[in-house]
């Protein structure tokens, strides 16, 4: 039998209205106490930005304070177990990347947490990865890296062990048949640092970190891993345009919520997120930092982490990669 419109609509209704009326108190006045906002990756990168910004828009809005915690470690493994064992009230939300779920439990022997222990609020925004190398080097083409790799011994830094830049250098060794040696730094920031003080010869790093390196100079960008180029830095050629089409990679920023989170709350947080991240102002500081809006919630969100997964799975069973 088919229902009209406004029968829907009824129905719905007094669904909500029976959701609102077994939800806890706690739940339905949510939120009357500040929340805790932890990434999982140091201060200064990209899912720090995003929590500090989204956090300043429910503050706002929601009139209750947000704080920030770094809880770095182990590819996100700390920031990611914490959250996972907090209470499920929303009043604790991880801001991180997606391969703490989608690469991690491939390489890790064991994991204190199960993916299945969260949920996600969003998949807010997606971003490229920059191959770059030290001017030092001469490098001036993925083709000249290419051609050191089979002869000469060369290091690549990335964000760490299982972090995007180690995935996409090991899909990038692998295809061109070449090893360079992978040295890992705890985050994003020193392995940028790294390659700015010639320590190794390149790296493989969030494109926001590197692009002012490259315009100033700093940095020799040889390739971006993401469907497009850079909005910031269209010159760039990606990793397809130069016939290395399976090197392709993004990450994807990702906020998580303990799994038996109540689903009113998480579409309460769906709805500041999404209009925190649609300002304007935050739009242009996205495009400033070469992040791409994805606002993917429910099982659009479950979906292109899935995809991920099973993509990754494939890859570290082909490259044997494992944390170091």
């Amino acid at each position: 039998m088919n229902i009209s419109t406004p029968s829907r609509r009824t129905a719905l209704f007094f669904g909500l209205a029976a959701c609102v009326l077994a939800m806890p108190t706690w739940a339905q006045n949510y939120p009357n106490k500040p929340i805790k906002f932890i990434t999982n990756f140091p201060a200064g990168g990209p899912a720090d930005f995003l929590a500090r910004t989204v956090g300043e828009a429910i503050t706002t809005q929601y009139k209750q304070p947000v704080i920030v915690e770094n809880k770095p470690g182990a590819g996100g493994n700390i920031g990611a177990d914490f959250v996972a064992k907090s209470p499920a009230d929303g009043y604790t939300v991880l801001f991180g990347i997606d391969t703490t779920f989608t690469v991690n439990p491939y390489i890790y022997k064991s994991m204190a947490f199960k993916p299945a222990d969260l949920r996600p609020i969003m998949v807010m925004v997606s971003s490229g990865l920059l191959v770059g190398a030290h001017p030092g080097t001469g490098f001036k083409t993925l083709k000249d890296l290419i051609a050191q790799g089979k002869g000469k011994g060369l290091n690549f830094s990335s964000a760490g062990s299982g972090s995007p830049g180690h995935l996409a250098a090991e899909i990038f060794m692998d295809a061109a048949n070449i090893k360079i040696q992978h040295i890992p730094y705890k985050g994003n920031a020193p392995a940028v640092a790294a390659v700015l003080a010639g320590e190794v010869d390149a790296g493989v790093l969030a494109t926001p970190g590197m692009l002012p390196h490259v315009k100033s100079g700093k940095v020799t960008a040889l390739a971006v891993t993401s469907r497009q180029r850079s909005r910031s830095a269209p010159d760039i050629q990606t990793v397809a345009e130069l016939g290395l089409k399976d090197l392709e990679l993004e990450v994807l920023y990702v906020a998580m919520v303990p799994a038996a989170t109540p689903e009113p709350v998480v579409q309460l947080l769906q709805k500041a997120f999404s209009d925190a991240l649609k300002r304007p102002d935050t739009q242009t500081q996205l495009v400033g930092m070469d992040l791409f809006y994805e606002g993917l919630v429910g099982q659009d969100a479950s979906k292109r982490l899935a995809d991920q997964s099973q993509r990754y799975d494939r890859v570290v069973k082909s490259t044997g990669m494992k944390v170091d």
